[in-house]
């Protein structure tokens, strides 16, 4: 762990930085994001995979900072629409925010009922030591649930109003922020991490 004082987050999505740092804070490592350092960091996301695409962040933010950094890329699955949004989750609507990507995943499944409702996160980390790391640290996280009918709370942000956790009884949106990172994708996926950091 003492390869890791600070890690920079490859990321402009304020919800997932905050996301982080609540994660991180019991481990003293300290979490910068792109806007502490004033990186710009846009690389095209043009890979197929969410690994793919993980790597592509983490590898320019990482160039451009001399720090290690973790990429994440995360997403809704719906297996009944094949997979989406799937890697296009967070450009899902023409728009690309929130409510109107809600919006279009509600309209495409509003024909399906039942366990054709069923859909799942989907979080992939991946940690580079510096930009040339030739084994980047890999982690995945899954959390399984159902796509609601309608829009439910207003935390999280994302599909998270719509993903319905049966062992909570609840939307993501209608849970208190502590308690969906206990249990959220990347918070699986980060436990995968420290796993893998701590043997190194």
């Amino acid at each position: 762990m003492k390869n890791f004082q600070k890690i920079l987050i490859a990321s402009n999505n304020q919800g997932k930085i905050k996301e982080f740092k609540a994660l991180f804070e019991p481990l003293n490592i300290e979490i910068l994001s792109l806007r502490d350092l004033n990186i710009e960091s846009h690389p095209e996301e043009n890979g197929l995979t969410f690994i793919e695409n993980a790597l592509i962040k983490a590898r320019d933010a990482a160039k451009k900072s001399g720090l290690p950094t973790l990429a994440d890329d995360s997403g809704l699955v719906v297996p009944a629409l094949k997979g989406e949004p799937g890697i296009y989750s967070a450009r899902y609507s023409d728009s690309g925010n929130d409510h109107d990507n809600n919006l279009k995943l509600l309209e495409k499944m509003s024909h399906l009922s039942g366990a054709d409702r069923a859909a799942y996160f989907k979080a992939v980390l991946v940690l580079l030591r510096n930009a040339e790391d030739p084994v980047p640290l890999i982690a995945e996280g899954e959390v399984h649930g159902f796509i609601t009918e309608n829009i439910e709370g207003n935390e999280g942000f994302g599909y998270d109003p719509l993903f319905f956790y049966p062992e909570k009884q609840s939307t993501f949106g209608l849970l208190p922020p502590a308690l969906k990172n206990q249990i959220s994708h990347r918070n699986n996926a980060l436990q995968q991490l420290l796993k893998k950091i701590s043997s190194i």
